[in-house]
């Protein structure tokens, strides 16, 4: 499903948007930038996180370095197609592809761990 331009990824989940504040940092996968899809899931803020675990590819690896953290004000440069889902509250994961395939879905595991 794709959204309609003229809404926000969160107006068209019906979910008030909660921005990651500025200085916080999120884990992004820099070793898999260039594959397809990327993925993002986001889990409760703590610690000076936003919460946001970022990734391309199919594979999500259990490796402890597989994340590197990253300011969320530098996203822009590695995926500035991810601008607006990071918006998305704790408990939201996205999967989007250059082919305008688009999936954004709510998961309350996320919030437990």
């Amino acid at each position: 499903m794709k959204i309609r331009k003229e809404q926000t990824v969160c107006e068209w989940i019906g979910v008030n948007p909660n921005e990651p504040l500025a200085g916080t940092k999120l884990g992004i996968a820099l070793s898999t930038l260039g594959k397809e899809p990327i993925n993002g899931l986001r889990h409760k803020e703590e610690n000076g996180t936003n919460g946001w675990y970022i990734w391309c590819g199919e594979e999500l690896s259990e490796n402890p370095d597989f994340f590197s953290p990253l300011h969320v004000e530098h996203v822009s440069k590695y995926l500035p197609q991810i601008l607006e889902y990071l918006a998305l509250p704790a408990g939201y994961r996205f999967l989007i592809d250059s082919n305008n395939y688009e999936d954004v879905w709510f998961d309350g595991e996320l919030l437990n761990a």
